[in-house]
């Protein structure tokens, strides 16, 4: 079965995760990074129809394959859409080797506690009803931390697994994404709550469910070593969280088993005005320095 081989590939192989999944609010200026400006569309479909080009640009290069790149994080129009004539996610597995996941949160609600918890996802089963039909793997959803809240945390936390739960039910394993700031006042203090919190919630699952998570690079080196080990969880991937591209990797080279999931990291050298030669060099030169922090540890 592919999901074997995908859940082989996830569990073992080197290499790390390309986050593509950048939504509604992101958007805007991801497409200002990569060189297009507000005033160059009118409109959400106009907009996405732009990223999708983007990210059709990236996944069709040359070095982005199952090579170094084991695993990609899809928005969700980009999930429905067509590469070389195929759906996105068959054309990541089949033509590139990469393991397609889907983004399913819509975003947060306001700051309460410290942290900012997920918006509810009206209709989460019937988009993972239809991201299972079109061969998705796993699903992704980002809560954000921004104090050292032991109430906050826990509540993140718990919701993160409630929908993990309803999600794993579909037979997608979630990557669970409680983002601890890098702006928190005492991030070490809030990783600290964070790492207790989310071992209770691991040792709480059924000893079938698997999850993925996707933290923060944290302050202390291999602080997150005790969920890598756990046996419920597939793969502990780091978010490049603002850090720029050679920050991120200095401290993910300082976490053995922790692999990348980077997005802004990843294309924020990529323009559009770029000729392919020069395009593809950048992003390789990207993956390469990604996938050495990702495998090769201090």
């Amino acid at each position: 079965m592919a999901n074997d081989k995908m859940l082989a590939q996830m569990t073992d192989k080197p290499g790390f995760i390309a986050a593509l999944d950048q939504s509604g609010g992101s958007t805007p200026g991801a497409l200002r990074q990569y060189g297009i400006p507000d005033d160059a569309y009118s409109g959400d479909a106009e907009m996405f129809k732009l990223m999708h080009e983007m990210r059709t640009r990236i996944i069709t290069a040359p070095p982005f394959t199952g090579d170094k790149i084991i695993g990609a994080i899809l928005f969700e129009m980009t999930m429905d859409g067509q590469v070389q004539g195929k759906p996105v996610p068959s054309f990541l597995w089949e033509d590139r080797g990469v393991v397609p996941f889907l983004k399913v949160d819509k975003g947060l609600i306001e700051e309460a506690d410290g942290v900012r918890l997920m918006k509810p996802i009206p209709g989460l089963d019937t988009l993972l009803e239809r991201a299972v039909k079109l061969g998705i793997f796993g699903t992704k959803m980002r809560s954000l931390i921004n104090q050292n809240s032991s109430a906050g945390i826990a509540a993140i936390v718990k919701q993160q697994f409630e929908f993990g739960a309803q999600i794993g039910k579909h037979g997608l394993v979630p990557i669970l994404e409680p983002e601890v700031s890098i702006k928190t006042p005492d991030k070490a203090g809030a990783e600290k709550i964070l790492l207790a919190e989310l071992h209770k919630g691991l040792n709480a699952l059924p000893e079938t469910s698997r999850v993925m998570i996707k933290l923060t690079l944290p302050e202390v080196p291999d602080f997150y070593l005790p969920l890598i080990e756990h046996p419920r969880v597939v793969r502990v991937v780091a978010l490049s969280g603002g850090y720029p591209l050679d920050d991120a990797c200095e401290r993910l080279a300082s976490n053995d088993g922790m692999i990348a999931s980077f997005s802004r990291a990843l294309i924020n050298d990529l323009k559009k005005p770029m000729g392919d030669s020069e395009f593809n060099t950048t992003l390789s030169k990207a993956i390469d320095q990604i996938y050495q922090a990702s495998v090769v540890k201090n």
